[in-house]
């Protein structure tokens, strides 16, 4: 069976491999996990998936594997003598919760009230015998105690006596086609770190405190190294107004995301397309600017730089001299975008948008084209292939190392 369910991963675009599932079996054999279906499913998740994106998909696959486990347990626990069952039910139930289940009528009468129970609840209940909910004595809910019980809801059990554990799949957003929440797109920025020491000696330097130690004769010579730091050099370029106000909250989540990632962080707003100011303040941009010029003289090109936009509107802002909705601008926002491209070898473009819609749209065909195709989604998927463009180009862009 479990054969079975190592293809049935790969199938379900989990990138299981064989040693990974050779360790399920070596944790199985050495009974890691009890006689348990929730602490297999733990140990398998733990041992089989090395990536949290893929999660859900484990989940997916897992509940359609087993789908019949438990009727196969029943089977079993049918086919039970039943003085055994009786001498279980001695050691683990007192009288009073003996006599209880027997008038409950067993698992098949439980599964009978839960249908009727839901038919007829229509909002949430706290407390109490008979509804759905939580605390309580109800047979059904999550908190509360009954000696025999479906829980529903997240958490583990209080007593740990539910039947059944009826659960809603954890991580779901970490599939690659969804929107991104802060702490995904911190690991997705991970990509590009690249770590370096710098400041003040002050970490322990393990390896070097013992080799200085044993060429002292045994004495204890400590030695110190700067902290090390992610090197890496960020450039945000944020589209605001207009047709992204509908994105306000990833780009929210993006940006506080990369201060979290990179110490050497520097950011700029733009409206639909940059020309020969950008701001940092939306809320005095007309009266306190930065020429792009400057921009450009004060950032070397060893900044990764990323545009965030829809890239949406009309050809004739890109195109043309005064296509700006807001002001008169001398040269065309084709010229600016050309100059930051040049300048900025390591350059991506994340577009909120989804990627079906950009076909459609002239604007987003000429941005993509001025940033060398390197026009990404806004996605855990998109956002990974972006990073991976920034450290090709920066691989590229690098002296060679003597």
């Amino acid at each position: 069976m479990l054969v079975r369910f190592f293809t049935d991963l790969r199938a379900g675009g989990v990138p299981v491999t064989l040693p990974e599932f050779l360790s399920l079996l070596e944790a199985l054999e050495a009974r890691v996990a009890a006689l348990s279906a929730e602490e297999f499913y733990y140990l398998a998740r733990l041992a089989l998936v090395k990536d949290e994106r893929n999660f859900d998909r484990f989940d997916r696959v897992f509940a359609e594997h087993f789908e019949g486990a438990q009727k196969v347990f029943e089977k079993i626990v049918a086919e039970l003598p039943p003085e055994w069952l009786r001498q279980v039910t001695e050691r683990l139930f007192s009288d009073e919760e003996r006599a209880k289940v027997e008038s409950l009528g067993g698992w098949d009468k439980l599964l009978e009230t839960l249908r009727q129970r839901l038919r007829e609840q229509q909002d949430r209940h706290e407390g109490g015998t008979r509804w759905i909910g939580t605390g309580g004595t109800s047979p059904f809910g999550n908190g509360g105690f009954n000696p025999e019980g479906v829980r529903i809801g997240a958490g583990p059990g209080r007593h740990r006596r539910a039947v059944k554990v009826w659960d809603a799949r954890d991580y779901r957003n970490f599939d690659d086609g969804v929107e991104l929440g802060t702490r995904n797109l911190k690991m997705a920025l991970r990509r590009l770190r690249r770590f370096a020491r710098e400041g003040a000696p002050e970490e322990l330097d393990l390896d070097g405190t013992i080799d200085a130690t044993a060429r002292n004769a045994g004495l204890l010579d400590l030695k110190l190294v700067p902290e090390r730091r992610n090197a890496v050099k960020l450039l945000l370029l944020l589209d605001v107004g207009g047709s992204m106000d509908p994105h306000v909250k990833i780009c929210e989540e993006l940006f506080s995301a990369a201060r979290a990632e990179f110490k050497h962080l520097e950011y700029f707003y733009f409206h639909n397309f940059p020309y020969e100011k950008l701001w940092k303040d939306n809320r005095r941009r007309f009266s306190v600017s930065t020429s792009t010029t400057t921009m450009l003289r004060t950032f070397n090109s060893d900044y990764r730089v990323v545009f965030v936009g829809d890239a949406t509107m009309s050809p004739y802002e890109i195109e043309q001299p005064g296509g700006s909705v807001e002001h008169w601008n001398e040269e065309s926002g084709r010229v600016w975008m050309e100059r930051v491209a040049a300048h900025f070898p390591r350059l991506v473009w994340l577009n909120p948008e989804p990627v079906d819609r950009w076909k459609w749209t002239a604007s987003v065909e000429i941005t993509r084209q001025l940033v060398g195709n390197r026009m990404f989604p806004l996605t855990l998927q998109g956002l990974d292939a972006a990073m991976r463009a920034l450290k090709r180009a920066g691989a590229a862009a690098a002296p060679p190392v003597r």
